[in-house]
């Protein structure tokens, strides 16, 4: 049963009689524990909802459009409590922050309505059958989830959690259900890279077409790794050698199963100091969000959208008709590329654009993290002091909360502003809103 806090004005919900304060039992005789039975159960034409008020149980029937809102509200979106990560994995990157960061940082989630609504990886663990058959009933596609190995044994000393290697069970019955399943490997170096690496793959293709792609990254590691599992960074040699091991495969896949499936993040390509893929190796880049073709695409959609210049540049010298001058601050890992592309959009401009572009050096983390997501609001003040800026400094929206504009050290885009003097804005990572945020229109 979840409790109603609000009935919208005029909705169905109100018109039945519903208020707020009343617990939903059920929907059609289904019991409602959380976010996936409301929306499930509440797609038909007509139905019987059992309720509860000051101790008295009563129904209503609503007839409604299927996916017609009847306008309840409730406390939590996902009228349920997150469920929290029962492991210990040796890589674990939220046990490598420091202390003074805003507390939701700190909150391990590990659930499975999250993978589905929002994309989060699950691990599987504090799953049970019930859980596996309530996804295969409603059809909860795709579902992601952190493999790092096939191993069982392997799986539960990375993970330090007795129930990591038998819940790899999962993965075939929901393959063999039609559930897509998008994966990802965190590899550790001397753990499970290697021939360990090489057995994860060949076990994860034969999931196949339920497996729609994997994700190979490499741990991140930060400065506070004190008491730790002992953890060290890939060198180039061996970056070079995951690379050949996962392209090698994905070849093969691709002509089996019409896919290469397997994925080396952007990160091991910069670490190997090799050339990132090409546009159409990424196949639609299902992994962006891992980091995987991340800067080859926005190289390509920034290219693209350079070839039919004339519409931006015709707002641009409308709205700045002396020029302008903008920052743009990235991390280490993306700094050529959004040097070259931005000398791109200058260029284009004949120079009526001048862009400065800054990389910033991760010490709050250290400096083996060059994302531009992990970068904190105090670095950028520390790097920035005192430095040309412009009439505008552009971050990456991805540093900032995405509901909430604060950095991961609990500073604002505000303060920033204030103390650099200058208005501080974020920056899209598509091509247009790249190209949008530079040129200031």
């Amino acid at each position: 049963m979840v409790e109603i806090t609000d009935v919208l004005p005029e909705s169905l919900a109100e018109k039945a009689g519903i208020k707020p304060l009343d617990l939903l039992l059920s929907a059609d005789g289904n019991e409602i524990n959380d976010v996936l039975d409301y929306r499930f159960y509440l797609t038909n034409e007509q139905v019987v909802l059992r309720l509860l008020r000051d101790g008295d149980e009563y129904s209503v029937t609503l007839k409604k459009g299927e996916y017609e809102d009847i306008g309840l509200e409730f406390e939590r979106p996902l009228m349920d409590r997150k469920h929290s990560c029962e492991n210990k994995c040796v890589f674990c990157f939220i046990d490598q922050l420091p202390k003074g960061m805003r507390k939701t940082l700190y909150f391990k989630d590990d659930d499975s309505r999250l993978s589905f609504l929002h994309g989060n990886y699950i691990t599987l663990t504090n799953l049970c059958d019930h859980d596996i058959e309530r996804i295969i009933k409603m059809r909860i596609s795709p579902v992601n989830i952190s493999v790092h190995t096939t191993n069982p044994t392997l799986r539960v000393e990375m993970m330090h959690n007795k129930r990591a290697g038998e819940v790899l069970s999962y993965l075939d019955r929901l393959a063999e259900a039609g559930i897509s399943l998008c994966t990802q490997i965190v590899l550790c170096r001397g753990i499970n890279d290697g021939e360990e690496l090489k057995r994860t793959m060949r076990d994860l293709a034969k999931l196949s077409p339920a497996l729609v792609s994997c994700s190979i990254v490499p741990a991140g590691l930060t400065k506070f790794r004190e008491k730790l599992y002992p953890l060290s960074a890939f060198s180039r040699e061996e970056s070079c050698d995951v690379i050949d091991e996962v392209e090698s495969f994905a070849s093969e896949c691709l002509k089996e199963y019409g896919s290469r499936i397997f994925f080396c993040s952007d990160e091991f390509y910069l670490r190997a100091e090799r050339p990132l893929p090409e546009d159409e190796y990424y196949e639609g880049y299902s992994q962006i969000e891992n980091g995987v073709g991340m800067i080859t695409s926005l190289k390509t959609e920034v290219l693209w959208e350079l070839e039919d210049f004339g519409e931006y540049l015709d707002r641009f010298l409308e709205k700045y008709p002396y020029g302008r001058t903008v920052s743009v601050v990235t991390g280490e890992a993306a700094y050529e590329c959004i040097s070259s592309l931005s000398k791109e959009v200058s260029d284009a401009t004949d120079g009526r654009l001048q862009v400065r572009v800054y990389k910033i050096i991760n010490n709050y983390f250290g400096e083996s993290i060059t994302v531009s997501g992990l970068l904190t609001g105090t670095d950028m003040l520390e790097q920035l002091m005192g430095r040309e800026l412009g009439d505008e400094l552009l971050i990456p929206a991805n540093t900032l909360k995405a509901d909430e504009d604060v950095f991961l050290d609990d500073m604002t885009p505000t303060e920033l502003s204030e103390k650099l003097g200058v208005l501080v804005k974020p920056s899209s990572d598509s091509g247009d809103g790249f190209i949008r945020a530079i040129l200031g229109i």
